[in-house]
């Protein structure tokens, strides 16, 4: 699809997004951004510039229709937020087909041109390239190219690697006119209870860094512009220092600790991130307790609303004049059906919803992710609180990403383009390579790999898909008629289901169930064990080192990949980008900042049997 271009008297072709039948300056696709953005700005209502400072989610309705009711997780029809509160950020959920997401594209831009000034509409999104289902965090592929977790990316440790992710990643984007990545993450994950360290890259702070670098050159490019995909770095300053493991998304997590005095450590990939010049950038929701910087202690609250953190350190002294958005509801509870999330107002709980936009306007923020209450920041801007012109501020550079990314010139994107591009056999062969190179095997003790070698092994299986399996052996139904068992779990955790989001996120206890470790020593008593770990995170791996033949790590890897990297198919660079623990009385003891800090651990970072 293509937008409706008018012509000036020198014959420059414009959209006429006011439709006033002139070009002005905020519409001259030859002007400079910094023009177009103070035109802009000087012609926006007060109503305007408050939609354009709140992201939430929007959902696709069936066939790539606009939804016009509330939906799985959105709270309003579409039509109300676009043209009723002039929104013009959102989250996009659930994807199921390129080409209902590029129509789906189209028909919001299309309604954003109905507004006053004709401002388009930016997509963003979580990561949805690998295998977690999350909505607190990510997506899996669907009809995107699906590759390994962050964490496998940093297991085959391989700059080149992460450039080819990254470029994929921005080709599928821009087709269905995803211009904005929730992405990447770059926490350091030093407590190994942590539950969404599958989603960041290790935490050596030097090789993250290098990693983020050249992640934002493939995505974003030297600059914006309209082939680029704006990233928002996260979750500043470091959001892996958790307390107990216990993810900041709910009450009993929102502490973040620094025993090992690290927390200078943990900044050093978003130095990276700006000085390669990342869109955006969002603080965590867990409160910093007992820090103390300079020999300032920082105030005890969540991270977004610190002046100290925000402004203090993020914009004055590490020098970021980027978009600073908040992490997802920090201003009023969520409730999703029958279920409640408080806001994570940590360490502010007695504030008011008004108090607490109040205090992350003055923190430093520009953008609240996760709500829509317009009506509260217009309220706070004509009694004075807020000043306008602390509004044109933060609005000023949420417009400068718009206009760089070309959405003012052309927001639209080709149906039949996007189904072309997004999950190609070629982009679906790359992926599907990585997760098998990420693989990684951390015991051989009997030589065995490459398996299935000769002539085709009675197979047990557990995990393994059929199809996947009838390539290499044949299935049998028990372990004592088999030739060796091929056995796939995921890390443990403790199953939560009480707050909104909890039942999704895998916390607690590193230990597998005494149970589980009973049962495939059993199997591995009658046939070799062949036994793959998803690791999500860092399970506790110690009592099957003595009953495994083969014992490996994946980090989200298809069946398909699994057996592909164990038959040697393909090569194995997988290692270790984070330790992995020899009990919970070992994790219980390390520094929660502190990387590789397991007494003893069972497999040191950088272990792994390469091929």
């Amino acid at each position: 699809m293509t937008p409706t271009l008018h012509r000036s008297p020198d014959g420059t072709a414009f959209r006429d997004l006011n439709g006033n039948g002139v070009m002005d300056p905020y519409e001259d696709p030859r002007r400079g951004t910094e023009d177009r953005v103070a035109d802009l700005l000087s012609r926006l209502s007060l109503e305007e510039k408050a939609g354009l400072m709140f992201q939430t989610v929007i959902e696709i309705g069936d066939g790539g229709g606009l939804l016009e009711e509330p939906g799985m997780i959105s709270k309003s029809p579409t039509s109300a937020v676009v043209l009723g509160k002039h929104m013009s950020h959102f989250n996009v959920h659930a994807i199921r087909t390129a080409r209902e997401a590029a129509r789906w594209n189209n028909l919001l831009q299309g309604l954003a041109e109905r507004t006053p000034h004709g401002i388009p509409v930016t997509i963003s999104t979580d990561p949805r390239h690998a295998f977690v289902e999350n909505t607190g965090v990510a997506f899996s592929a669907g009809p995107f190219s699906q590759w390994p977790e962050a964490m496998g990316l940093a297991a085959i440790d391989d700059l080149e690697t992460i450039r080819v992710f990254a470029e994929t990643v921005r080709r599928e984007y821009r087709a269905v006119g995803i211009r904005a990545a929730l992405h990447p993450q770059v926490d350091l994950p030093t407590e190994p209870r942590w539950g969404r360290q599958g989603q960041s890259f290790g935490y050596d702070a030097q090789r993250v860094a290098e990693i983020v670098g050249v992640y934002l050159d493939a995505l974003q490019g030297e600059r914006l512009g309209p082939d680029s995909i704006a990233c928002t770095t996260k979750h500043f300053p470091g959001g892996g220092p958790q307390l107990d493991g216990e993810d900041a998304h709910f009450p009993y997590g929102r502490e973040q600790v620094y025993p090992g005095g690290r927390f200078e450590e943990h900044l050093l990939p978003f130095r990276e991130a700006i000085r390669r010049g990342t869109a955006g950038i969002m603080p965590y929701y867990g409160m910093p307790i007992g820090v103390v910087r300079d020999g300032v202690p920082i105030e005890e609250v969540g991270f977004a609303y610190s002046r100290q953190i925000v402004t203090g350190l993020l914009r004055e002294e590490l020098g970021y004049d980027g978009v600073v958005l908040t992490d997802w509801e920090l201003v009023n509870d969520n409730h999703v059906g029958d279920q409640v999330l408080p806001a994570r107002a940590w360490g502010v709980e007695q504030l008011t919803p008004r108090e607490r936009m109040l205090r992350l306007l003055d923190a430093g923020a520009d953008q609240f992710g996760g709500e829509e209450c317009v009506d509260l920041l217009l309220d706070l801007v004509r009694s004075g609180d807020v000043p306008e012109p602390r509004v044109d501020e933060s609005v000023a550079r949420i417009l400068r990403v718009k206009f760089d990314l070309g959405l003012f010139d052309d927001p639209y994107v080709d149906e039949d383009e996007a189904e072309r591009v997004v999950g190609s056999s070629e982009l679906r062969e790359i992926g599907l390579r990585a997760q098998a190179e990420s693989v990684t095997v951390l015991e051989d003790r009997e030589g065995l790999l490459p398996l299935f070698q000769g002539s085709r092994p009675a197979v047990y299986a557990e995990g393994v898909r059929d199809d996947a399996l009838a390539a290499y052996g044949d299935r049998v139904a028990g372990p004592e008629d088999a030739d060796l068992a091929v056995i796939r779990i995921g890390a443990p955790f403790e199953p939560r289901d009480d707050l909104f989001l909890e039942k999704w996120f895998h916390q607690g206890s590193l230990e597998f169930p005494p149970g589980l470790v009973v049962r495939l020593a059993r199997i591995a008593a009658q046939c070799p064990l062949i036994l793959v770990v998803t690791l999500d995170r860092p399970g506790i791996l110690t009592p099957f080192v003595p009953v495994a033949s083969v014992l490996a790590a994946d980090f989200g890897s298809s069946d398909e990949a699994v057996l592909a990297a164990l038959a040697g198919r393909v090569s194995r660079r997988g290692r270790l980008p984070i330790e992995i623990p020899r009990s919970m009385d070992a994790v219980r003891r390390s520094r929660t900042d502190v990387p590789d800090d397991t007494d003893d651990p069972v497999y040191a970072r950088g272990s792994g049997l390469a091929l």
